[in-house]
């Protein structure tokens, strides 16, 4: 597949992932008992699109001169996963602490925002 496609793929979990954490947070935000089957969805969502981002990324490294050795990983690419295994947990912590839901409401797009700044610039 060409880079493209997977940049597009990339970007299309992020999309869905912020959309999962976006209702969420604003639900426990609001103090609304969220049903288990609208919670069921989001984390569903939430999951797949973790998957995809983090398939998506691994796909990029042949164009980007990262091998799948972890050992050789450039600085940025460890970032990247850092701020990917804090998105996998940042689900949790808006269920059981939903007054950090304000917190995470900005937090979660300003992590984006230095995800983006490590794939754009790769600082070593």
């Amino acid at each position: 597949m060409s880079p493209e496609i997977y940049k597009i793929i990339h970007l299309g979990g992020i999309f869905f992932l912020f959309a999962a954490m976006g209702g969420v947070v604003l639900a426990y935000r609001s103090g609304a008992t969220v049903p288990e089957r609208t919670r069921k969805i989001a984390a569903m969502t939430h999951g797949i699109a973790l998957l995809v981002i983090l398939v998506a990324g691994f796909g990029l490294f042949k164009y980007v001169g990262v091998g799948h050795n972890p050992g050789t990983w450039p600085l940025w690419v460890w970032g990247k996963f850092v701020i990917w295994l804090a998105f996998g947990g940042a689900l949790v912590v808006i269920r059981k602490k939903p007054q950090l839901a304000t917190l995470m409401w900005v937090g979660l797009p300003l992590l984006g925002m230095v995800s983006a700044w490590l794939a754009f610039f790769k600082p070593t």
